[in-house]
């Protein structure tokens, strides 16, 4: 009699990133993994604990992708920037997976090599040692809720995003002036959230960066 077939981790891990691609953290189970492998849940429980530690080890491999292709170059904040729009790339692929990042975070590879860029070019800025690390989780912090809110316009569907546009120009556009002063005032200049994302992500990001170099000053 045959027996099952053992599924390496990295099998399994490339199921769930597919299967993470057409649905959400909240309606993906080992069960449902399991399923898709032809397998049952037992089996994948010799490779993860829990559903959690499947999540990040998910999440993790988006970050070592993004870091294959990253060389530091330039200042720190050049460095930063570019890490950061190396990451944003990353999880544009998969932008279901960018929530997954956020929430569940991640302690691999990918996840230590992220941090360790972020470390190293705050030790080039000029900043003392001891405010390094706050610096450092204010700007991961940044990143990961930049990060995940683009992934989640992302994964609208046409038909989704018309019907987000057309409430936006309903609630915009029909203010009432007496009750909505301000965005009736506004309403022809205020954009939605999905219009010049990469601009608006470095701005935020740029605007962050000018904070830790006043502090350096």
């Amino acid at each position: 009699m045959t027996g099952r077939r053992r599924w390496s981790t990295e099998e399994i891990l490339d199921t769930a990133a597919e299967l993470l691609r057409t649905s959400d953290a909240e309606s993906f189970s080992v069960r449902k993994l399991a399923a898709a492998l032809g397998t049952d849940s037992s089996s994948l429980y010799r490779h993860f604990r829990n559903k959690t530690e499947l999540m990040r080890a998910v999440a993790d491999r988006i970050l070592l992708a993004a870091m294959d292709g990253y060389r530091p170059e330039g200042d720190w904040k050049q460095r930063v920037t570019s890490l950061a729009l190396h990451l944003r790339e990353a999880f544009g692929e998969q932008p279901q997976l960018a929530a997954i990042w956020g929430r569940y975070g991640s302690g691999g590879s990918g996840s230590r090599s992220v941090m360790e860029e972020v470390l190293q070019a705050l030790r080039t800025s000029g900043l003392p040692d001891q405010e390094i690390p706050v610096r450092y989780h204010r700007i991961v912090i940044l990143l990961a809720a930049l990060i995940a809110s683009e992934a989640g316009i992302s994964t609208l569907t046409p038909k989704e995003y018309e019907q987000g546009m057309e409430q936006f120009r309903v609630a915009v556009l029909g203010a009432d002036p007496e009750r909505f002063p301000a965005l009736a005032h506004f309403a022809r200049d205020v954009r939605p959230l999905g219009a010049d994302r990469r601009a608006a992500f470095e701005e935020i990001l740029a605007a962050q960066l000018a904070h830790v170099e006043a502090q350096i000053a």
